[in-house]
Parts: C-alpha cells; structure tokens; sequence
C-alpha cells in the first residue's frame, strides 16, 4: 500500500506542526510549508518522508510549485491542511490598513491558493481530505478580533461551499472551528491586545483539535467544534446575536 501524503500549511508552529509531527509519527510523508525556515526545522532533517517548503502562502505561482513539488517527491497528496494564520488584534477603526489587508491576504488568500491548486488534482483522482482550519471566530465577531473575525468568517463560508460542490467528487471537506487553542498564534495576540473575553473561554489543547477532526472525519459533517462547549457557543450565536453581542461588550467594559 503506498504512504499517505500530507500537505500541510503554516507547519512551522502551532497546529500546522503538531499535524505534521502526528502525521510523521504515524508513517505519512508529509510536505510541510511555511515561510519561517527555523519553524519548519523542528521537523529535523532526517526523514526521506519529509520534505520542508519554504514558501509565501499568499504567492499564488509559489504555492502551485510548491504543490506539484510535494507531488513529484512524495507521490498524490492524500490530505490538505490548512493550517497557516496570523492574529495581531486591534480596534478596526485604530489598526492600520495595511494590517488588516495582509490578515485577509494570508488566512483567507493563501487559504484559497493552496486550496485551488490541491483540489483539482483530488477530484482528478477521485479521493482526499481537505481540512480548513477556520476558528469559532469565523461565526462569532468579538471586539478586538475584527479583521481576524473577517479572514475566519470567509475561510468557514468558502468551506461550506466546497463542502456542497465536492459532495460527488469522493473528495471529503471539513472546516475546524476551535474557540481559543493553546498554541503560539495567541502570543500574537498578547503582543497587541488581549481582550477580556480571553480570560472568561480558557484556551483548550491542540491534540484536542486533531482527535476531534479525525473523529469527524470518519463521517459526513462539515463542521468540526472542538472543545466542551464550542458546538453550544456557535448555536448561541445563531440563535441570540443580540444578548451574544450585550455579554460580549459587559465583559469589555464597554
């Protein structure tokens, strides 16, 4: 039987790495990517199963590369991780423009350029798992969290879309939405802002998050909420915007 490949993004810290050493560990070849050269190195260097892309998620052209790269070294990729993110927070109307385009650009834009060049290559065969790692800050806005806010709330309805066009295709589709996971993405967000809320939705682990995706991915639903009560705080949202939004500005001081 050949080996499993796993493509992943943003595998130099936090969830991408965690997936890439579990994948490792479990006997896939795993092509690893991300623009942080060091990050990729705790990888090592040792495994003829690994191949480590140093590669600017938001290059289209770069990314295509990288993919048919991974796919000539390592054979088809069987899994699509998306995992590659950035969250400095901030007030909207205070954070740079700039700042908020480059948030966008890279959760959401280079999403979709490693999205649209693995796709079709899985269709053509039939098989493969796409996971989009989008957050429960793609359903539920928080003060603070505006553009990240914005850049999850495309990735989840990118996804869910996908999830009704591959419906035939034999390729399966989730979308991961964790509340806060301790990994250093939150250090981005202690550098600029930490809201208050933070402290009230203590922050569960990554292991918890892939044991919940394999779990899903052994069904049929798109959605993926891990943690105790991520499910129950997406449904609020749905069903009580306003009392969500009243509680949400109490814990601010606002």
């Amino acid at each position: 039987m050949s080996t499993k490949v796993l493509f992943v993004t943003g595998a130099g810290s936090g969830m991408g790495l965690l997936s890439a050493k579990r994948a490792l560990a479990e006997g896939w070849a795993v092509a690893a990517m991300d623009i942080n050269a060091s990050g990729l190195d705790q990888l090592g260097n040792d495994s003829p199963r690994l191949l480590k892309l140093v590669v600017d998620i938001t290059n289209a052209e770069a990314v295509a590369a990288a993919v048919a790269h991974c796919e000539q070294e390592l054979g088809p990729i069987s899994r699509l991780s998306n995992a590659a993110a950035i969250m400095p927070l901030g007030r909207l109307i205070e954070q740079p423009q700039a700042l908020i385009n480059k948030i966008m650009a890279i959760n959401y834009g280079g999403f979709v350029n490693v999205t649209k060049a693995v796709l079709p290559l899985m269709i053509a065969r039939g098989q493969g798992e796409v996971i989009s790692f989008a957050s429960l800050a793609g359903h539920w806005p928080v003060l603070y969290m505006g553009a990240y806010n914005a850049s999850k709330f495309a990735v989840s309805a990118f996804t869910e879309v996908l999830y009704q066009e591959t419906r035939n295709t034999g390729v399966r589709v989730v979308c991961v939405c964790p509340p806060m996971v301790a990994t250093p993405l939150l250090e981005q967000a202690k550098a600029t802002v930490w809201p208050k809320i933070f402290n009230v939705l203590p922050a569960i682990s990554a292991e918890s998050v892939l044991d919940k995706i394999e779990q899903v991915l052994r069904g049929k639903a798109l959605w993926v909420f891990p943690g105790p009560v991520t499910a129950l705080a997406w449904r609020l949202r749905r069903w009580l915007p306003r009392t969500i939004w009243w509680a949400v500005r109490k814990i601010e001081g606002q």
